[in-house]
């Protein structure tokens, strides 16, 4: 069974937070592209433990008072998305990389479309931090919560003591 909650926050609205009942399985910013709507079937469940877990961890990281995350995280997707996931995760707080550069990183340097599409797909959004993945002229590009929300989330790693370098 699926459970679901929703998390509000000031700093990127509202967002769907989902779990298999022991792993995270996504985190959706809210009416945005790739955004599941829930069906009936699913319990509304914000106290689950994993739900719990998340929705201390992503305002805190907002906040500027984390870096990352250790809420336990599902691994679904091709083996092409869960490798590009993982090296999306692998990329430092407060840094980014490039498509071109995501794609090398996963042993597939010419794949830089199926790279972003990959991306674009990640289910865990924030908690897998696909904003820091930027265009080759080091503009941000494409995000499935939109793109104020990805220049809002680069700007913020960037202005907390733990984005500078």
């Amino acid at each position: 069974m699926t459970h679901y909650s929703i998390l509000n926050t000031a700093a990127i609205g509202d967002l769907l937070l989902m779990t298999d009942g022991s792993l995270l399985t996504g985190v959706y910013f809210m009416g945005r592209e790739h955004a599941p709507t829930v069906p009936p079937a699913w319990r509304r469940n914000p106290s689950h433990p994993v739900l719990a877990l998340a929705a201390e961890q992503i305002p805190a990281y907002l906040a500027g008072q984390r870096t990352d995350f250790t809420v336990p995280l599902a691994e679904s997707g091709t083996t092409f998305q869960r490798e590009i996931w993982r090296q999306i995760a692998l990329i430092p707080f407060g840094q980014t990389i490039t498509y071109t550069e995501l794609a090398r990183r996963a042993g597939n340097p010419r794949a830089v479309r199926a790279a972003g599409t990959a991306t674009g797909l990640n289910p865990l959004s924030i908690v897998v931090p696909c904003h820091r993945v930027i265009g080759e002229d080091g503009t941000p590009r494409g995000y499935a919560g939109g793109l104020d929300r990805k220049q809002r989330l680069l700007a913020l790693e960037k202005s907390w003591p733990l984005g500078k370098k």
